[in-house]
């Protein structure tokens, strides 16, 4: 386990990643999620880094909204404003690669991404897929820190954000940088319950925030 003085250190050095980065935050991720009941219920037991990888480089990176740190100790990924939902034509051109790096499980990974676009806010908001710390940096602030960014931005702009939380100890960081429970949600029959979470913009920071045109 890393020591505090370190991360203190790590959580101040949060930025964009680089397109050259893109393999370790796959494997960041993928560390991070390794045991986490929803995710693993959707994959089972095959490995994550080649999907965290896929869609980094497919949909999150394009995007320009990914965070890590200097040593890559976490891998924090958002979706701007009215760009969360895939449409038709990118899920086509999705598909071979995904069937290849899915395998059996793609059915279920497509049910479980059904549930959880259903009723998913229509909004505006920045949307987080995920967040992940590497094991020995676990438990050090290092999420919230790769979060701030994209919530700093919010605040600025008087916009919301959303996330799903996968367990109850995400879920009580998430409470902490000011979200609340909306719902909780099942993706599949036999699923670990996953719970809908929003940020609303204080009225005060929406009051200080200048006004945005069309």
């Amino acid at each position: 386990m890393v020591d505090i003085a370190a991360a203190v250190q790590e959580a101040g050095t949060v930025r964009r990643a680089t397109a050259d980065e893109l393999p370790q935050l796959a494997r960041v991720l993928a560390a991070a999620f390794d045991e986490d009941p929803p995710t693993r219920w959707v994959f089972g037991d095959r490995p994550l880094d080649p999907g965290f990888l896929l869609f980094l480089r497919r949909i999150w990176f394009p995007q320009d909204e990914c965070y890590t740190t200097a040593n890559v100790a976490g891998a924090c990924v958002w979706e701007r404003p009215g760009e969360w939902k895939l449409g038709i034509g990118t899920q086509l051109r999705l598909a071979p690669a995904m069937a290849r790096t899915f395998g059996s499980r793609l059915p279920r990974i497509g049910r479980a991404i059904t549930a959880m676009e259903a009723d998913h806010p229509e909004r505006e908001h920045y949307y987080l897929p995920f967040v992940g710390v590497a094991p020995e940096w676990q438990g050090r602030g290092l999420g919230a820190a790769l979060m701030k960014p994209i919530l700093d931005r919010c605040d600025r702009e008087g916009i919301p954000a959303y996330l799903e939380a996968s367990t109850p100890r995400n879920r009580a960081l998430y409470e902490r940088l000011g979200f609340v429970t909306t719902e909780e949600l099942s993706i599949g029959k036999g699923a670990p319950p996953i719970w809908r979470m929003w940020r609303e913009v204080s009225a005060a920071t929406t009051a200080r925030a200048p006004a945005r045109s069309a």
